[in-house]
């Protein structure tokens, strides 16, 4: 758990705010890699403070630029640049702390500034929120085109989703949705050879408006079937 930089007092996860006397901590990204500062080509603009962003050099594998704001310490990732930082940040994590990560993630983080969305620092368009890994309680704040932002406190609150296996955590779970959807893909499979084989009628005991509706006259028997459950189970 980090603590506060004036009274060291343990600071509460995904916060920039001490509870006990009240200073603002910023992430201590020296303590990720050397930063220096650069001028940017086009400015990006704080969607909290409607500032001009700082664009930092976190110098990892070479040159690694981000933008912060120099008031509420909010971070804007370019696509792919904060799973990045986390991987090269974060390693030798060979096990899920549950426990860990069950005390790390009390609630679904909407950090310091509230629930509200906000607008891309680059294109000025409204961002969606999710939540980051599906399972990591740190709601950001996405622009499909341009990148991620998050909120001062949030990044910490990843590097210890990160410690706690919360990345291995969702790939198991990824691969386990995918075995259920491989078994029920299969046994749709399995069931339409048997049909077709015996001259039944697979539609009659199929409610294929889970698969967009019937089966056409048009459509070849075995092969409609498959085709029409490979895409509700891909969906």
């Amino acid at each position: 758990m980090a603590n506060c930089t004036n009274c060291s007092a343990p600071l509460p996860p995904a916060s920039i705010l001490c509870a006990y006397c009240g200073s603002r901590n910023d992430i201590d990204l020296n303590g990720i890699n050397y930063y220096t500062t650069h001028e940017v080509e086009a400015e990006r603009i704080c969607p909290r403070c409607n500032i001009g962003l700082r664009t930092l050099d976190l110098n990892i594998h070479g040159t690694f630029l981000i933008e912060r704001c120099d008031d509420c310490f909010g971070l804007f990732f370019d696509p792919n640049e904060l799973e990045a930082l986390l991987e090269a940040t974060v390693s030798n994590v060979f096990t899920i702390n549950k426990s860990r990560l069950d005390a790390n993630k009390p609630a679904l983080r909407t950090g310091e500034q509230g629930a509200f969305y906000i607008k891309c620092p680059v294109c000025g368009k409204i961002m969606n929120r999710v939540n980051f890994g599906t399972n990591s309680g740190v709601i950001v704040d996405r622009c499909k085109e341009h990148g991620v932002w998050l909120d001062g406190g949030e990044l910490r609150h990843l590097f210890e989703w990160m410690k706690a296996g919360g990345k291995l955590l969702q790939q198991e779970r990824e691969q386990e949705q995918r075995r259920v959807e491989a078994r029920e893909l299969e046994q749709v499979k399995r069931r339409a050879q048997r049909e077709s084989a015996t001259g039944g009628s697979y539609q009659n005991d199929v409610d294929f408006s889970l698969f967009g509706g019937p089966l056409r006259n048009s459509d070849p028997d075995l092969f409609g079937i498959v085709i029409k459950a490979v895409k509700f189970f891909m969906k």
